[in-house]
């Protein structure tokens, strides 16, 4: 809920400035709590390396098929960006694709609950860091799928109850991974390194070639600056967490 209305205050002011530095932050956390809390949480288990490892490797694949499939993500479209179509084309298509947005969205937040679910399990602290890192990843993306969705036809308010009822998927996805893996601990590392592979795959393939393209020193100097506090904000609640 926090991520859907952060979403739209941005969407609908067009406040692209926050998004830009939202995005930055958000490669700092994803990062972090992948490389520095969730792997390290996993491979201490008791859980084969070997298996770990594959598992790691099956989900950054299966994350590519699935942005290819545009399942889990979708490319954006814009009315008069340059690209030679008949007047109204681009409206057609994003009117045929907003059903599909919000399809994918529900999926994705229901594989998010299973994640989030899954890190409580295995301790609390890292539970309290997944939500973050989903919360900081799911506004930059939910203020993409709400331009898409005006663009569609869909008013402010339909927009945002609709990209809200999607959000609760993650509700649903929590209870049943709770229910579930509580009595399959076994598999919980596992589902952590698949959490791992997606939060790397979002930044490295997504959000990080949106920060390349602004190249110069007077906006490179905000973005590592944002990404070293993602950073600090993992590893201060990962500290806290080992001394408790």
């Amino acid at each position: 809920m926090i991520s859907i209305s952060a979403a739209a205050a941005f969407s609908f002011s067009l406040l692209s400035k926050m998004v830009e530095r939202m995005v930055s932050l958000s490669v700092g956390i994803l990062l972090s709590t992948s490389l520095l809390h969730a792997l390290p949480e996993a491979f201490e288990s008791q859980a084969n390396a070997h298996a770990l490892f594959a598992t790691l490797l099956g989900g950054l694949l299966g994350f590519f098929l699935l942005e290819k499939l545009a399942i889990l993500r979708h490319s954006h479209h814009y009315e008069g960006d340059g690209h030679a179509h008949e007047h109204g084309h681009d409206a057609h298509e994003a009117g045929k694709a907003g059903w599909m947005i919000l399809i994918g969205d529900g999926l994705h937040n229901f594989t998010d609950g299973i994640l989030i679910a899954a890190a409580f399990l295995a301790d609390p602290n890292l539970g309290v860091i997944t939500g973050l890192a989903i919360i900081a990843h799911e506004i930059p993306q939910e203020i993409g799928d709400f331009i898409v969705l005006l663009n569609a036809g869909f008013s402010r308010a339909r927009a945002y109850v609709y990209n809200l009822l999607c959000s609760l998927m993650a509700v649903v996805g929590g209870v049943l991974g709770y229910l579930t893996l509580e009595r399959a601990s076994g598999w919980i590392p596992y589902v952590l390194v698949f959490a791992s592979s997606g939060f790397i795959y979002i930044a490295v393939s997504d959000l990080m070639p949106q920060m390349q393209r602004r190249a110069t020193i007077r906006e490179t100097i905000p973005q590592v600056l944002l990404i070293a506090v993602g950073v600090a904000v993992v590893l201060f609640l990962t500290n806290s967490a080992h001394r408790h």
